[in-house]
């Protein structure tokens, strides 16, 4: 499914932004922004965030819709579904659906799971791209006790071990569904067989580009399990993950600048944000590997390998180690200085896939975040040049799910919304030369 190069370029800069938006425009919604259109026919949490980033450049009114519509399915114990499923769209579209979730509340079917949280940096991001029209729309009053609520319950329901560090309880809470990182915890759970799963997704990506049926059918039993559960039981996975937590970190410092700007104690969340730093610190650091490692709770072990995830908490203010993950990425396993985007996995692994969803290609939105995790940490140049790349990466195989770091072939679907979105942000934002 690698897209033709006579197909996929766009040039020059404004034509990219123009492409962009088109595809923004083409994946809304009814108040949210598919992230695309037949793989993905719903709203998904993360990558709301990371359309905001870009939708707040050209539409800030849009951009806080999508963060509003997504937090209208804020259950009432404070977690945010990874789903929030469309009604007028096909019950067999998507699998596994609303059906198969059996969620009671919030009023709107949802899934029963999470993702990274990512939203309070995303929503003030969007304040700052015009704090006039949010102030007009009370955008950040309304918003902020939800993303206080849903910080509380990641650090109450989720800190499984009471060492300050949220767990996920499914891959696909990680965002990053099938890393190799994930490999020894999936190993514990016995898979459905395949004649239990409606793969819907093969029909818009090809199956080497894929998760297979033996990671579907261990995800679907995870899932069955919790959701039997009333979506309380820790079932057989449980991971402390370095880029959930450095995104929650992230989000205090958020939330402190939210705070503030609201004319609020700020105090709570940069306490918090500290707290989970040093956790992190404490628990997922490894001195000598120079990266953050999950811990896989059930087994009591470190997960010692190298994912995009480990590198991510550069996205922290203040981070002690920020100059020792740039120094990682720079190395063999990530490449920084040629491969783009960012790899999902190591390199030098034996098995690392090119092709193969989380288990190699790179993505747009970590390196985004990586991106804006060396602007924070003042690695200029750095970060200058992996935007110029990510942008003529774009150009050349078009809006795609994800892409062969080093050959820059096209995976997955195309006219991705995050990938266009944050493709958005980076022509918006411009270097820092």
């Amino acid at each position: 499914m690698t897209i033709t190069a006579t197909r996929a370029v766009i040039a020059p800069s404004a034509s990219l932004d123009r492409a962009a938006r088109r595809v923004l425009a083409a994946n809304w919604r009814r108040g949210a922004t598919v992230p695309a259109g037949g793989l993905y026919p719903h709203q998904w949490s993360w990558d709301s965030a990371f359309i905001a980033l870009g939708l707040r450049h050209f539409s800030p009114v849009r951009a806080q819709r999508e963060l509003e519509s997504l937090f209208g399915a804020q259950w009432a114990d404070g977690r945010v579904p990874h789903i929030v499923f469309d009604p007028h769209v096909p019950a067999d579209a998507y699998f596994p659906g609303p059906a198969f979730w059996q969620s009671a509340e919030p009023g709107v079917p949802t899934s029963g799971i999470v993702q990274p949280p990512a939203h309070a940096l995303a929503a003030w991001e969007t304040f700052r791209a015009a704090p006039a029209v949010a102030r007009s729309r009370r955008f950040l009053e309304r918003l902020y006790p939800r993303l206080v609520a849903w910080h509380d319950w990641l650090l109450t329901a989720r800190d499984l071990r009471g060492r300050g560090l949220v767990s996920v309880v499914h891959p696909w809470e990680s965002g990053m569904d099938n890393s190799p990182a994930w490999d020894a915890p999936l190993s514990r759970v016995v898979p459905l067989p395949p004649t239990e799963l409606a793969r819907r997704d093969l029909a818009h990506a090809a199956a080497a580009e894929r998760p297979t049926d033996t990671d579907y059918g261990r995800y679907i039993r995870i899932a069955r399990d919790y959701r039997d559960s009333g979506y309380r039981a820790t079932p057989g996975f449980a991971v402390e993950d370095p880029l959930c937590n450095a995104l929650l970190a992230a989000g205090e410092h958020a939330l402190a600048a939210i705070a503030a700007e609201l004319g609020l104690d700020p105090t709570r969340h940069v306490a918090r944000a500290q707290q989970v730093t040093d956790a992190m610190m404490a628990e997922l650091w490894d001195v000598t590997a120079g990266t953050f490692f999950a811990y896989d709770v059930l087994g009591d072990t470190v997960l010692r390998s190298y994912s995009i995830a480990g590198l991510l908490p550069v996205v922290v203010p203040d981070l002690p180690v920020a100059t020792d993950l740039v120094k990682t990425a720079l190395g063999d396993r990530f490449r920084l200085a040629d491969a783009c985007p960012v790899p999902s996995y190591d390199l030098t692994a034996a098995d690392h896939e090119p092709g193969r969803y989380w288990r190699g290609p790179g993505w747009i939105n970590t390196s985004w975040l990586f991106w804006y995790g060396l602007r924070l940490h003042g690695e200029t140049a750095l970060a200058d040049d992996l935007r110029d790349r990510l942008l003529a990466r774009v150009r050349a195989c078009g809006f795609r799910e994800y892409v062969d770091p080093l050959t820059g072939a096209g995976y997955g679907t195309d006219d991705f919304s995050w990938t266009a979105a944050l493709t958005l942000d980076l022509i918006r934002t411009g270097p820092r030369r």
